[in-house]
């Protein structure tokens, strides 16, 4: 048979993620911060979007208020309405200087604003926030030190370096052979201004260890003496919490050491840490659970979190009738479709939140009514089969959302758990609650009864039926970043020998 090249017609079906779908995907998965940045973006792009504000219901009048003053008008306009010194004193008959001694030579009280020039009546008064001052950084605040420590400039120059290495807990990370060689330099040069900028404040920056670090501040303090010397030196006995051994490498006694760690604790072994620091923001939650009616649980998403949007058709129409260009109506036309398609992925989004929130609820019951030790063992694919949705779908919903339930706030990850087997046959158990468990026990031990690994696999086997190897309650202890039983023996021990 021979080979001709020919044409055939296929007819085949196929799933073709389009632009619009892949990026209503995209916004399952965002955060409410992501998500507001997403739709501000639009808003400015997009002249058909615009956001939904809130009006008043139709048929109620809003109560009378008195007039509000604006931040200008509190702070600017009422100086109009003030006299100068100069009329104050004709009034009274007198001179200036008899009514305001300190105003001879001006007459401050006749300013009209404390603005720039330039500013018009009525205009919009400076944002206050331009005027706060800027929280100075580390490297900032040791840069001006540095100016008043070091006059030559070559030391400036290594001190500047120096600055530069410095990583967010104030330590030096780089090596100092390699600023040398970088600034075409020995090595001794470098260490001589180390030695000199080790002394600003805070006190401890420019350490290159954390007993380097506490040395300094010691020393600072005039306490740095040879037996606290020998304590910097055997740290690692101290984090091993092996105080016995600790006492006999410095040579002092349960009493003397004791005070020394007091002192240790009044340092600080991060002094960077106060500077550059971010500021903490509150995690705000996407959904709430709130007890109902009949012993229920209501489920609502937080509106406030949530970004509202319309699509102007009016404007559309308008501009549509007025415009004949064949560039500008293809232009409107893109800006109403992806109006449209984002006010529908908006409101699929906060549905699909709703419905993957309202089944966690009814599968984790018990988890809300008695607590942790009740939280079952649910997965994707759980959730995904009761509400008809794909497991990537219940993925993205349940990523960088919170959910706040009577027992606090939680992500919507941590509601899914593997299971343990029960070795009665009943229930699987959740790892979560497996832990809670295990963190149980550890707190209750006895310093004379330490428990192993194997004996709280045993414990919980035979207390509660859970099939668990040694191993996974190990890997659970280093999870919680629990020590083991041999550091906690010691830890116990320290502390009910300490006076």
């Amino acid at each position: 048979m021979a080979l001709t090249p020919r044409l055939e017609v296929r007819q085949a079906q196929s799933l073709t993620l389009t632009p619009q779908l892949m990026q209503s995907i995209r916004l399952l998965q965002l955060s409410h911060l992501e998500l507001n940045a997403f739709v501000e973006a639009e808003l400015l792009r997009n002249p058909l979007l615009e956001r939904e504000e809130g009006a008043p219901d139709d048929g109620a009048e809003a109560p009378e208020r008195a007039p509000e003053l604006s931040a200008y008008e509190d702070t600017v306009d009422h100086s109009d309405r003030i006299q100068s010194a100069g009329s104050i004193a004709d009034g009274l008959d007198t001179a200036v200087e008899n009514v305001f001694p300190e105003q001879v030579g001006q007459d401050s009280l006749s300013q009209t604003s404390v603005w720039p020039e330039g500013r018009g009546e009525g205009g919009e008064a400076p944002d206050l926030d331009q005027f706060v001052a800027a929280r100075p950084s580390l490297s900032d605040h040791l840069e001006t030190q540095v100016n008043l420590i070091l006059k030559a400039p070559a030391e400036r120059l290594i001190a500047r370096a120096l600055i530069d290495s410095l990583n967010e807990a104030g330590y030096l990370a780089g090596d100092l052979d390699a600023i040398a060689a970088q600034l075409g330099t020995d090595e001794a040069m470098v260490e001589a201004v180390l030695l000199k900028v080790q002394g600003c404040d805070p006190v401890g920056v420019f350490a290159r260890t954390v007993p380097e670090c506490l040395a300094i501040q010691l020393r600072e303090k005039d306490r740095l003496d040879p037996m606290m010397a020998r304590l910097l030196a055997n740290l690692d006995l101290l984090a091993a919490h092996d105080l016995a051994g600790l006492a006999r490498a410095v040579g002092a006694d349960r009493e003397d050491l004791a005070d020394m760690l007091a002192e240790l604790r009044e340092l600080d072994p991060k002094p960077g840490r106060a500077f550059d620091g971010a500021p903490i923001e509150a995690v705000v939650p996407d959904v709430f659970v709130r007890e109902g009616n009949g012993g229920a649980w209501a489920v609502e998403l937080n509106s406030d979190v949530l970004p509202k949007v319309l699509v102007n058709r009016v404007y559309y129409a308008t501009v549509t009738r007025k415009t004949r260009d064949a560039t500008e109506k293809a232009f409107l036309t893109d800006c109403l479709q992806t109006a449209n398609w984002l006010a529908k992925s908006l409101d699929q989004r906060a549905q699909t939140i709703l419905k993957v929130a309202t089944e966690i609820v009814r599968q984790q019951d018990g988890f809300l009514v008695n607590g942790i030790a009740h939280l079952k063992p649910m997965t994707l694919k759980m959730v995904a089969e009761a509400i008809e949705m794909h497991e990537s779908t219940v993925s993205r919903v349940t990523s960088n959302k919170y959910i706040s339930t009577p027992r606090g706030l939680y992500e919507m990850k941590y509601f899914f758990t593997t299971a343990l087997a029960s070795t009665s046959g009943g229930e699987d158990h959740s790892a979560e609650a497996v832990r809670h468990r295990i963190r149980q026990l550890i707190d209750a031990e006895q310093p004379a009864d330490i428990l192993s690994d194997d004996t709280i696999a045993d414990m919980l086997k035979r207390e509660q039926g859970i099939d668990v190897a040694r191993r996974t309650v190990a890997k659970y202890r280093e999870g919680m970043n629990i020590p083991s039983s041999v550091i906690r023996r010691r830890q116990k021990r320290a502390l009910t020998a300490t006076p």
